[in-house]
């Protein structure tokens, strides 16, 4: 009777996951725990994963929860009643992972799967800060007078950027220096890599309702970032606006 009652979720085994670091960055790696309690019954464990998950809003479904990364952390196992298992990992942020920005939000899931039974799981949520590089380019904006205005996470189902289903879009608008009157909004998005960050600029030019109408104010443009210079990523948005206002 107790595995029947442990099949529908009474009496089931539970996980946990303990993260050695909340506050991470992308390209981090972070230590976890994987607890696993025994319920009231014996259990077959098919697997465990852990996957670091995020949403993005879509256009017509309102918010999706989508992967960024899978880790397979065991195959199966047998836990006991009222007994425990710990699994010791690392788990890598991907580079892919959106920073928790505006209503961005991330976190682990770690899934126990349990045949012909509800599978416990455990969610832990991930606070994303910028990476050096990312940062430079945050702050090398905010020198230019542009003051961050959203983050949005969005899909992007044809892939304009850098090939994934969804995007993260930071909007900047002037509040102040040489580009107030000339600008409506600047938007990034990154591509991180460990080698670089590849930043794709959409600038949007204050112009007059035809320009709006015909798109003629906006234009999107890419520039690289080898190292988190503040200087150099100053440069190069100088040189993505001035090519176009």
């Amino acid at each position: 009777m107790k595995k029947v009652l442990a099949s529908i979720g009474i009496g089931n085994a539970s996980v946990d996951t303990v993260l050695d670091e909340e506050t991470v960055r992308p390209g981090q790696e972070v230590k976890a725990e994987v607890h696993v309690d025994g319920g009231n019954a014996e259990q077959d464990v098919d697997r465990i994963e852990l996957e670091v998950e995020t949403r993005y809003l879509t256009e017509d479904e309102g918010y999706r929860d989508a992967t960024v990364d899978r880790l397979h952390l065991t195959d199966g196992f047998t836990i006991e009643p009222d007994s425990q298992q710990t699994f010791e990992t690392t788990l890598s942020i991907p580079y892919a992972t959106p920073l928790t920005m505006g209503d961005a939000r991330v976190w682990v899931d770690t899934d126990l799967e349990i045949p012909i039974a509800v599978d416990p799981e455990d969610e832990d949520p991930l606070d994303v800060k910028p990476t050096a590089r990312m940062q430079a380019v945050f702050d090398a904006a905010d020198d230019l007078g542009l003051s961050f205005r959203t983050a949005d996470v969005e899909a992007d189902p044809y892939g304009r950027y850098v090939g994934r289903r969804f995007v993260q879009e930071f909007e900047f608008r002037p509040s102040g220096g040489e580009y107030r009157g000339d600008l409506d909004e600047l938007e990034f998005v990154f591509d991180p890599s460990p080698e670089s960050l590849t930043v794709s600029v959409e600038v949007d030019r204050r112009g007059g309702l035809l320009s709006e109408l015909a798109d003629a104010d906006e234009r999107t443009t890419q520039f690289s970032l080898a190292d988190a210079d503040r200087a150099t990523a100053r440069q190069k948005i100088q040189n993505a606006v001035e090519g176009f206002i």
